[in-house]
């Protein structure tokens, strides 16, 4: 998979695909649907219904561990879901310093390294 980039409007749809819709498509799915089938982030099943697929969960899930890293950075104090901080903590980007959380050097080197290449 290139490493393709995505407007805000795309994650957007990404999101609210994972969420699940129900009945009819909203605009924004619709915008963006055609590009992000052709890069494999979803699928159209046969009953019309649309899914992500593995790289769309897994695109979301990136997202979403970058978003955290530049909060602790910020100091926004905004809660960071379980399951990203043990991915990061297990990568070493985030440590737990007196009951909080904070981004370490090679968390701040790959958050730098991302904004570098806009990904």
């Amino acid at each position: 998979m290139k490493n393709e980039k995505l407007s805000t409007d795309e994650f957007n749809a990404l999101l609210e695909i994972a969420r699940g819709i129900q009945g009819k498509p909203s605009a924004c799915v619709g915008r963006n649907s055609k590009r992000l089938s052709g890069i494999k982030l979803i699928k159209f099943e046969r009953t019309g219904r649309i899914i992500l697929t593995d790289a769309g969960k897994e695109r979301l899930f990136l997202r979403r561990c970058v978003l955290a890293l530049k909060s602790l950075v910020e100091l926004t104090g905004e809660a960071i879901d379980a399951d990203v901080a043990l991915f990061l903590g297990k990568k070493s980007h985030i440590a737990e310093v007196d009951g909080v959380l904070v981004i370490t050097d090679k968390g701040r080197e790959s958050l730098a390294d991302i904004e570098a290449h806009g990904i």
